[in-house]
């Protein structure tokens, strides 16, 4: 289990450095400057190297380390959640950025910022992960150095069935996320990594249960056994769809691209009974009005 430690010691460093890198973000930047790209760039580091690391486990660890995959999903379960409370706001996945792009949260240059600042930190992090490895503190790292260069794909099934299921895994977290998005973070958080977890357990064998673009780019687009187009239709194109159709099976509608809801119609929550609302109209009819109908009911002299 020592090698476990030295991954859990590397997890907590590198949370403090992109904790550091946030602070000082707040401190030299603007809001606007921090909000967005730096803070993604930050987010996209901690990551990426992060996935990396856990990934490694989840490889060797069963028959390199004697522990079980459920050690690795209870760990992925506590990282997404740190990761969600120490986020601050970053998504650091393209097709979340896309989403908010598409439901008018943000501009094109804002987003274009972002999707940069995203590919800049998960490029730094595979960087780092990759020194990291070399200096080979633990026998998994050792194992690590030796299989890296002959990395095979992370695809195990038919190249339409792997592309549905990135979509699928990307439908489902959007829902998630579009469900949660303005709940309170106790909630929000502990959901959020409880579906991420849930994908990879289930989509895991499949493709690696990605659904992020970025770090399916810098994780897997590399290895040997499928192309780069392969790659693209799988890990681009997929998550995509699956954002795509999520939004508007929630919103029924893409902001971004035209308002007219195709789903659901719009009806006002509130209904006022038909008996209440003539009533309404006889008690604000003019009471001279009624008196004249009155006096010309009575017979005249």
């Amino acid at each position: 289990m020592a090698g476990l430690n030295v991954s859990i010691v590397f997890f907590f460093l590198v949370l403090g450095v992109c904790q550091a890198l946030r602070w000082l973000s707040k401190r030299l930047l603007s809001t606007g400057a921090y909000g967005r790209p730096a803070g993604e760039l930050a987010s996209s580091l901690q990551l990426c190297t992060s996935c990396l690391e856990l990934r490694m486990l989840l490889e060797i660890g069963p028959w390199g380390g004697g522990f079980g995959p459920d050690v690795v999903l209870t760990l992925l379960f506590i990282l997404f959640a740190v990761h969600g409370a120490s986020f601050d706001g970053a998504s650091a996945n393209p097709t979340v950025s896309l989403q908010q792009f598409l439901l008018l949260e943000s501009s094109l240059a804002t987003t274009a910022a972002n999707l940069l600042a995203q590919a800049v930190g998960m490029g730094t992090g595979w960087a780092v992960t990759k020194l990291y490895w070399s200096w080979e503190l633990t026998h998994f790292h050792l194992i690590q150095n030796l299989i890296a260069s002959e990395c095979s794909s992370s695809i195990h099934t038919p190249l339409h069935h792997a592309a549905f299921v990135e979509g699928t895994c990307s439908f489902l977290f959007h829902l998630v996320l579009l469900k949660l998005c303005r709940s309170h973070p106790v909630y929000q958080v502990p959901g959020l990594a409880a579906t991420v977890t849930f994908l990879t357990y289930t989509a895991g064998p499949f493709t690696g249960a990605f659904f992020n673009p970025a770090l399916a780019t810098v994780a897997t687009f590399y290895c040997s056994g499928n192309s780069f187009w392969d790659y693209i239709q799988v890990y681009w194109l997929g998550p995509l769809a699956g954002m795509l159709a999520a939004l508007l099976l929630y919103q029924g509608n893409i902001p971004r691209l035209f308002q007219k809801n195709l789903f659901y119609s719009q009806r006002s929550k509130y209904k006022v009974p038909k008996a209440r609302v003539a009533t309404h109209v006889e008690e604000n009819e003019p009471r001279g009005k009624r008196k004249g109908q009155k006096n010309n009911s009575e017979p005249r002299a």
